[in-house]
């Protein structure tokens, strides 16, 4: 599904040198390369303040710690995710709250939204999926209006860019009160480990999450504050600070893969491409289908041909997080999110990556309509 070992063989001099002046240092941990990365990242993406830490996921608890939530506030989030999202708020004692999302970009339903808030809502965390941003002029509207707060996670969509009606554009994950992203290796921008950051543009926010990171502590063994112990190692910021400057080319070769994708597969009626909001950019995180009524119960069957030719391929995600076992509700059944089931049970994303050449892209797209058309044959 990813190439990492080819990326890597194109940058190895910068990444080498990279982690060798981390080893040289010997500073491991809060190394000058943290900062320097941090700083770097601040400047691509516009926000004011970038705070590193371990995972993705250890951001999105930092920024729900942050905003001093209390136990039972409810937090609303869309059903159709990775985990991690609802789980933090679980985690922390929170509701979690869940929404359906729209058919064509799998993003949160903003209406869905409306619907779910109570006196009890305290925050709405809308996932930019796959690479392209929700739609946060509405949502931010939304969250003025009930003075709710706005975390956006922005684990699959670092570098894609929302336009708003005035013609002002943000990057993903720099316009709510405070933004998340991952470094997980398979992402646009990964390390060779974990990592993770939160974006903000508010001075306190920024101050308490670099607190909370450092097991509440400002002053050195001075706690004011119940925190976590999250840092992005320096190692791994060597190869964030080395990936960064060519961001923008791996967006654009994704871009390219997504657009081969687009010409092969559009005009097939068993097939649905990814749908383009008109206020995102997309830098495909991953390349989802939708498979039409007539195949969607031969998924599986289709990935293993697909297997066959090697050509690997993922259903994210199969099972929605108000059916996943450890999150069931009796405020929610089966049928609540109509379109949330419906896209767990007829996604298909195929293999995306900054390598991807056309030699390659012409196999994989000959491939999946050859196995298509044999399954409709059935």
């Amino acid at each position: 599904m990813v190439d990492l070992q080819t990326q890597y063989q194109q940058i190895k001099e910068d990444i080498d040198t990279g982690i060798q002046e981390v080893i040289d240092s010997a500073a491991f941990v809060k190394g000058k390369k943290v900062q320097d990365f941090a700083e770097h990242l601040q400047a691509y993406t516009g926000a004011k303040h970038v705070i590193p830490v371990g995972n993705g996921t250890d951001a999105l608890q930092i920024a729900l710690m942050a905003l001093g939530l209390k136990r039972g506030d409810e937090v609303i989030t869309p059903t159709f995710t990775f985990i991690a999202t609802a789980e933090v708020v679980a985690l922390l004692g929170l509701t979690p709250v869940v929404v359906d999302v729209d058919r064509d970009t799998m993003n949160m339903d903003t209406d869905a939204v409306r619907r779910a808030i109570t006196p009890k809502t305290k925050a709405i965390v809308p996932v930019h999926l796959f690479g392209q941003c929700a739609a946060m002029e509405e949502l931010l509207s939304i969250a003025c209006e009930h003075n709710l707060y706005v975390v956006e996670d922005a684990c699959q969509a670092i570098g894609a860019k929302y336009t708003f009606s005035d013609g002002h554009s943000a990057q993903a994950g720099t316009m709510g009160e405070i933004g998340c992203t991952s470094f997980f290796p398979s992402k646009n921008l990964g390390c060779y480990g974990d990592g993770g950051a939160l974006f903000t543009n508010d001075d306190d926010l920024a101050a308490r999450i670099k607190a909370i990171a450092n097991h509440g502590m400002v002053v050195r063994y001075h706690h004011d504050m119940v925190g976590v112990n999250s840092r992005l190692d320096t190692i791994q910021a060597a190869v964030l600070d080395a990936k960064l400057p060519h961001l923008d080319e791996y967006i654009a070769a994704r871009q390219k893969a997504a657009a081969f994708y687009d010409d092969a597969f559009h005009d097939n009626g068993n097939l649905t491409i990814p749908g383009r909001a008109p206020y995102s950019t997309h830098v495909f995180h991953q390349y989802t289908l939708q498979l039409g009524e007539r195949v969607c119960a031969y998924r599986s069957d289709i990935q293993t041909q697909l297997a066959e030719k090697g050509i690997p391929s993922m259903v994210y995600y199969p099972v929605p997080l108000h059916l996943q076992k450890a999150y069931q509700d009796p405020r929610y059944h089966a049928g609540d999110f109509p379109v949330a089931e419906k896209l767990a049970g007829c996604v298909l994303s195929l293999p995306m990556h900054t390598c991807l050449d056309g030699e390659q892209l012409e196999y994989i797209t000959e491939n999946v309509l050859r196995v298509i058309k044999e399954v409709c044959k059935d």
